[in-house]
């Protein structure tokens, strides 16, 4: 694998040994009998060996980030399953409550229509609520027959799973 170093950290690293270089030929010493030539070769070796120290630490650090992002992408992508699961979840969760809604307006609608079919009964004003499936009647009946007529058509109509008939015999 080949790794880029950044070109700004390319630039430091020739400051730096231009730096080292300067530093060089400003503490050369006429005692040890160098030429001119052989300090700037000296100052280049080690501009040179700086500009690698400076590619290798960089490497270093760019190896290491990439081992800490491969560390970590396993847990962000579990993190982001289960979220999407659970608004999955919460999805399904409220299209049962929305159909449990529309079926009981439902049941309400077709019991409703069943009382006003019947002549007696559809005179009267029969109150119908339904919540899971369980029926509720309540307001005047004209008699018992009326009244338990009422149930069993409550009772007929598909996904009434109770009713609870609260009618009144009332005597006219």
């Amino acid at each position: 694998m080949t790794t880029r170093t950044h070109p700004s950290l390319e630039r430091l690293a020739l400051l730096a040994g231009g730096a080292a270089l300067a530093l060089a030929l400003a503490g050369c010493d006429r005692a040890d009998n160098k030429t001119a030539g052989q300090q700037l070769d000296t100052a280049i070796a080690k501009t040179e060996q700086a500009a690698r120290n400076a590619k290798a630490t960089t490497e270093s650090l760019a190896a290491d980030a990439k081992a800490k992002l491969d560390e970590k992408a396993p847990a962000a992508e579990s993190a982001v399953k289960d979220g999407a699961a659970r608004a999955s979840e919460a999805t399904r969760e409220a299209g049962a409550a929305i159909a449990g809604a529309v079926d009981d307006a439902t049941i309400t609608a077709s019991v409703s229509a069943g009382l006003a079919k019947d002549s007696e009964l559809s005179a009267l004003r029969i109150d119908v609520d339904t919540k899971a499936g369980v029926v509720t009647l309540k307001g005047p009946a004209p008699n018992l027959a009326a009244k338990a007529r009422a149930e069993e058509i409550a009772r007929a109509v598909k996904g009434v799973s109770r009713v609870d008939n609260a009618l009144e015999v009332r005597s006219s």
